[in-house]
């Protein structure tokens, strides 16, 4: 019988690890830019043409290969990184499994032109789909040039995955970011279908955050730093004001490498609890240095997840630099930074076993505090909070008329909807009484017993109708400002704009592009009142971004539910008028679906009077 088990040739397997390294065109631009910073570069551009999915250009001025080395890097698992298995746990370059140029050159035609400083000529290698096809000597300057084009070419299944241009456009500037972020020191220029995007001096990190994300992240940076025996954390913290509604601008990096940690992103949360409204999100750019011993990166080829020794210490020192940080700005109480910190810490979602260590971390300041000026302090942080509050609601437009679009009911008229269709049951507006609950609920009676109404929610689904109808009949109405307002938004943003700017105006927004890179904001839909456009064109663009599907599919139900999300906020805890609750209750039963909110939650539930009965019973 023959052998059935047969040795795959070197360019399938070169395939089959692609499948791992390289899942679409920002997979390449981290590579490569990663492969320069381990070069020892001080200045790397980027060049991307159609999405990276016609050509991905990264040049550096670094050390540059030898002839040799040129054609080596081709081959699986060469590396200069390491030499032995023990090296796996002290490694501090970006790079060092050795499948990265491999696995681009198995699915791409590439183009590597390289020079030391140290030779007279440097080096030209063309590969396609793991063949050699040139190898010569050329003159080039000092540094490489790493060209990839036409990426996927070989794999016509894998091309037809790749998203929208904007879509990849979007995860190459997100791997772009995180480069320039963890190294400010380095020069960087980001050039795209021949226009330059970024173009980034060497600089100190506080102000490599704001060339990145705009002049608005000057006013909230708060500077983050402490220093143990175990870990050492630096960075920026956002400042509670300036969280937004939707998660934004949130990074980790351990050892200058960019990491995804949902246990530490608990953490930074922890140390902002009541400082911020619900389902607000802060910014933050944290950076941890930890002995190499302590972490292990070799868990996937991505390197974007790592395994910390004693993660429960960690969590803790994140937690008490950010809650620090907020306490310097007087924005929490001072904290004893004596005290054990390894108390009150949730246990690892992950489930990953750690050790306990000593969580006596001692604060930089020194100060200590009894647990009755800590309560002291408190308290005085909410001093006068009930006047703030009464004082922004007596500043609030009064409404004389109801918010939304009213239509000729008559007290006969019977709200059968696709809520009562479970029930079978029928009532009418001569039937019920309202009443509404801590400014966040309506209690509805009527004669088969109660149903509770979330007030949010329910404005959340007919403002979502609404404005799905808009999208779809083209015909928002908008309402001018007086005073146009620019719109501060990254390059990414500016991506995302261009691509759902048509629905925006269908919507009712209007928005004028100046200089070729700045928008003004000069009007905003009809009946959103003194909504900031800013806010609610951020909030937007903040969840179309995190978006992971295509834009192109379902791009009117996303847009339709980030308004009304944004919109419907100022509804959470508001005092409603009779005429208000009535309105509210007859267009939330006459809408598509009473029952659920855009998001998928639950808006209403009724209890049948024999529910009632029993509670009491």
């Amino acid at each position: 019988m023959r052998d059935l088990i047969q040795l795959l040739p070197d360019a399938i397997a070169n395939q089959i690890a692609a499948g791992e390294v390289v899942q679409r065109p920002a997979s390449v631009v981290k590579e490569l830019m990663e492969n320069a910073i381990d070069a020892q570069a001080t200045y790397i551009q980027l060049i991307i043409k159609d999405a990276g999915k016609g050509i991905i250009q990264v040049i550096d001025n670094g050390t540059g290969m030898s002839e040799t080395d040129a054609r080596m890097c081709f081959e699986r698992h060469a590396t200069s990184k390491i030499r032995k298995a023990e090296d796996l746990f002290s490694i501090k370059t970006m790079g060092f499994r050795g499948e990265a140029m491999a696995s681009i050159a198995s699915v791409a035609q590439v183009e590597l032109k390289t020079k030391r400083e140290q030779d007279e000529l440097g080096t030209l290698v063309r590969m396609e789909a793991s063949v050699l096809k040139v190898q010569e000597n050329i003159q080039q300057p000092i540094g490489t040039s790493i060209t990839v084009k036409n990426l996927f070419y070989n794999i016509p299944a894998r091309r037809n995955f790749l998203k929208s241009n904007p879509v990849e456009i979007r995860h190459i500037l997100d791997e772009f970011q995180h480069v320039a972020l963890a190294h400010p020191h380095i020069r960087f220029s980001f050039v795209q279908n021949e226009q330059e995007t970024y173009l980034l001096p060497a600089e100190k990190l506080g102000k490599r955050i704001v060339d990145l994300f705009g002049k608005g992240y000057r006013e909230q940076l708060a500077s983050c730093e402490e220093d143990t025996s175990y870990v050492s954390i630096k960075g920026y913290v956002g400042k509670p004001e300036h969280a937004k509604k939707t998660r934004g601008e949130q990074f980790f990096f351990v050892n200058d490498r960019y990491i995804k940690n949902a246990y530490l992103n608990h953490a930074v949360m922890s140390a902002y609890e009541r400082l911020l409204p619900e389902g607000s999100f802060p910014f933050y750019v944290l950076f941890l240095s930890i002995d190499p011993s302590h972490i292990d990166i070799n868990v996937h080829p991505t390197k974007t997840e790592i395994k910390f020794d004693d993660e429960r210490s960690i969590y803790a020192i994140v937690q008490a630099a950010v809650r620090k940080t907020l306490s310097i700005h007087n924005l929490i109480p001072s904290l004893d930074f004596d005290t054990n910190v390894n108390f009150n810490i949730p246990h690892n979602p992950a489930g990953q076993a750690a050790s306990n260590r000593s969580g006596d971390f001692s604060s930089a300041s020194g100060n200590t505090h009894s647990n009755k000026n800590v309560q002291d302090a408190w308290k005085k942080l909410y001093e006068g909070l009930q006047d703030n509050i009464q004082a922004f609601e007596q500043q609030a437009p009064a409404i004389k008329a109801p918010l939304f679009e009213q239509h000729s009911y008559s007290s006969e008229t019977i709200l059968q909807s696709r809520a009562n269709q479970r029930e079978n049951t029928e009532f009418n507006t001569s039937n019920f009484q309202v009443i509404q609950i801590l400014q966040k609920y309506l209690a509805l009676s009527w004669s088969n017993g109660l149903i509770l109404i979330d007030q949010k929610r329910a404005y959340q689904r007919i403002l979502y109708d609404q404005f799905m109808d808009h999208l779809q009949r083209k015909n928002g109405a908008s309402q001018q400002l007086l005073f146009p307002k620019l719109l501060h938004i990254s390059p990414a943003d500016q991506l995302i704009l261009e691509e759902i700017k048509e629905d925006l105006l269908y919507l009712g927004f209007q928005l004028a592009l100046e200089d070729g890179a700045k928008y003004w904001v000069k009007g905003i839909p009809a009946g959103l009142g003194e909504e900031d456009g800013q806010s609610l064109l951020e909030g937007i663009l903040e969840q179309v971004k995190h978006e992971a599907s295509d834009l192109s599919k379902h791009r009117n139900e996303k847009i339709a539910q980030a308004m009304s999300n944004r919109s419907a906020i100022r509804y959470q805890q508001k005092k409603l008028s009779n005429e208000e609750m009535n309105a509210l209750v007859e267009q939330l039963f006459a809408s598509s679906n009473p029952n659920s909110s855009p998001n998928g939650e639950q808006i209403s539930r009724a209890l049948h009077l024999q529910e009632i009965i029993n509670l009491l019973n």
